[in-house]
């Protein structure tokens, strides 16, 4: 039976490695243990990653060929794709227990020692050799490569203080001190944003990768380290900061290349998984799945924009804060109210601007227009793209005026009536200015009859709003505590800005 067949509660009996031995440990290096642990899993029909989403036919079968071929690993992709968090989930792959000598830095193993240390205790104690048991969370070792990592860092160095405390000369290499890649021996060693690491620093790397081995100041030691290790990189850094040399790309043997959602629904559920939502949060404030779909539909029009840096990428953590900031918005609205419960408004979609201008890079055209320009105009493409799967496109009725639907209500708008939805309103108050508009109650209930609720009517009636005036039926500006509807004539007569992004600027020339 291997060792590793041995329930994790016998394993911690064993204490030297004479009992190691009799148990019949047989070392193995850490691709194969990777590969081992990957077949079994496939075999079994069990999930590799986890909480990955997307990547089912494309990215994880990639991965998985890579590790069946015991390669080391490249992560190429913009932000926002997973690739530290796929890095991450590797450690499932790994043994629960490995043994190694006890109190050695190197995580030796007892029947192939590496370190000065680990070998002197096998020669000194034999069978009677102290063992310990070490647990696969602690052989991952994270870096982020940045311009100040040093070959030290990585690698190791002379350390001036070991030599006089032990008072050994600087040819002894019990004076070496090792650096992250050595003490990740046995393990996983990942490199994030792999084009920032300075070129020699990259060199560094090439022994390691190849051979296997380190060379630390000239010192006459070869040490065979067992590391499986994955890279990221983000395309842009090859021209923006740095570049991965070619000698290093040439050593990695696997590349693989991720990607955003493909589809809504994978982004959707991506951002249902990592929105940071609290029990009590959840409790207070009901969702509707529009909200879900808006929030996505925002990094999808960001991706497209002419205004947003493509070769930048829109990462997930826009969606995801996004939402976070929609919810927090009605709690917020809740709590100023007293409300023991709410329903989230689209007015909360348009309050997480902060959680967007932060997260797009924007070219020339869109720092002219400015980030909240920006922010608004991704999310009124977004009401706008959405709006059509719930109501009819009002274009389709331009030529037919006397069959569309939403002729009562821009006639109301017409004869100079005005709708303040404020953002602090309180359910009553939001009701009844809704309520306030003719036949817009009418219009959700002849094509959103499946309202499950008084609080979804409202936010359908209140969504019908927002995409007539995206689609410039009616006039939307933005008021110091919420949101104004009324005529799209009299709004541009008045000198009043009709859209979001207009009146956003007006806003940013007054200031300035």
């Amino acid at each position: 039976m291997r060792y590793t067949e041995i329930p994790a509660a016998q394993l911690q009996k064993i204490k030297t490695l004479g009992q190691l031995k009799a148990a019949g440990y047989e070392p193995r290096s850490v691709k194969e243990e990777l590969r081992a642990n990957l077949i079994q899993k496939l075999s079994s029909g069990q999930e590799v990653f986890p909480g990955i989403y997307g990547y089912e036919e494309t990215v994880i079968p990639d991965l998985q060929r890579a590790i069946l071929s015991r390669h080391h690993i490249n992560l190429l992709g913009l932000r926002g794709q997973a690739k530290t968090r796929i890095a991450r989930l590797l450690v499932q792959l790994l043994d629960e227990y490995i043994p190694v000598v006890a109190s050695s830095e190197l995580n030796d193993d007892p029947l192939q020692p590496l370190s000065r240390f680990a070998k002197d205790q096998v020669a000194q104690h034999g069978d009677d050799t102290a063992i310990s048991w070490l647990h696969r969370d602690e052989r991952y070792t994270e870096k982020l490569a940045t311009p100040d990592v040093s070959v030290a860092d990585l690698i190791g160095d002379a350390d001036p203080i070991k030599a006089a405390t032990l008072k050994l000369p600087y040819s002894d290499e019990r004076v070496i001190h090792f650096g992250l890649i050595p003490r990740a021996h046995r393990g996983i060693f990942v490199i994030n944003e792999l084009p920032d690491l300075q070129a020699r620093i990259q060199v560094s790397l090439f022994n390691i990768l190849q051979e296997g081995d380190i060379q630390i100041r000239g010192f006459k030691i070869r040490l065979p380290l067992d590391i499986q290790f994955v890279f990221t990189a983000n395309p842009e850094d090859y021209t923006n900061r740095g570049s991965i040399v070619t000698p290093l790309k040439d050593r990695i043997d696997s590349q693989i290349i991720t990607h955003y959602p493909k589809t809504l629904e994978i982004g959707k559920r991506i951002t249902k998984q990592e929105a940071r939502i609290t029990t009590a949060q959840n409790e207070r404030v009901q969702g509707h799945e529009l909200i879900h779909d808006l929030v996505e539909q925002i990094a999808f029009e960001a991706r497209e924009s002419e205004y947003v840096d493509a070769k930048s990428g829109v990462s997930a953590r826009l969606t995801i804060s996004a939402f976070e900031n929609v919810i927090s918005a009605a709690e917020r609205r809740a709590l100023v109210n007293g409300e023991a419960k709410t329903h989230v408004r689209v007015a909360d979609f348009l309050a997480a601007v902060p959680a967007v201008t932060g997260k797009v890079e924007l070219v020339y055209e869109g720092e002219q227009e400015g980030a909240g320009g920006v922010a608004y105009r991704l999310m009124g493409k977004a009401l706008r793209t959405q709006f059509l799967n719930y109501f009819p496109d009002p274009d389709k009725f331009k030529k037919q005026k006397d069959k569309n639907p939403y002729n009562k209500v821009t006639a109301w708008f017409s004869d100079g009536h005005t709708l303040d939805l404020l953002n602090d309103a309180s359910d009553d108050e939001y009701k009844a200015a809704l309520n306030a508009v003719p036949d817009l109650s009418e219009i959700v209930t002849h094509f959103q009859p499946k309202a499950k609720d008084e609080a979804e009517h409202l936010f359908f009636m209140e969504f019908c709003l927002h995409g007539l005036a995206e689609y410039s039926l009616i006039s939307r500006n933005r008021l110091a505590a919420g949101l104004q509807f009324k005529d799209l004539l009299s709004s541009m007569f008045s000198g009043g800005g009709f859209n979001l992004e207009e009146e956003d600027e007006d806003e940013e020339d007054d200031n300035r």
